[in-house]
């Protein structure tokens, strides 16, 4: 699926620690981290993939491009 038809993170929910816990895609649809997770790693969601911590857990992190503005966590909060 070409990036162009995959939806994107366009705003992230923090928790008071300021880690993401929920994501909003370009289709207004609102992910848990979880079902984003599972969503990034079957190839749904573009711009971001999932990584494997120090701690064995999985993360999400964005694409590098190198244009911070459009890290996660500098996305719009919803």
């Amino acid at each position: 699926m070409a990036d162009t038809e995959r939806e994107q993170i366009t705003a992230v929910r923090k928790d008071g620690d300021g880690d993401l816990t929920s994501f909003q895609t370009s289709t207004g649809r609102v992910l848990d981290y979880n079902q984003a997770l599972n969503e990034i790693e079957a190839g749904s969601i573009a711009g971001v993939n999932v990584f494997k911590a120090k701690d064995g857990s999985k993360r999400i992190r964005g694409d590098a491009d190198g244009d911070p503005s459009n890290n996660l966590d500098q996305l719009p909060l919803f």
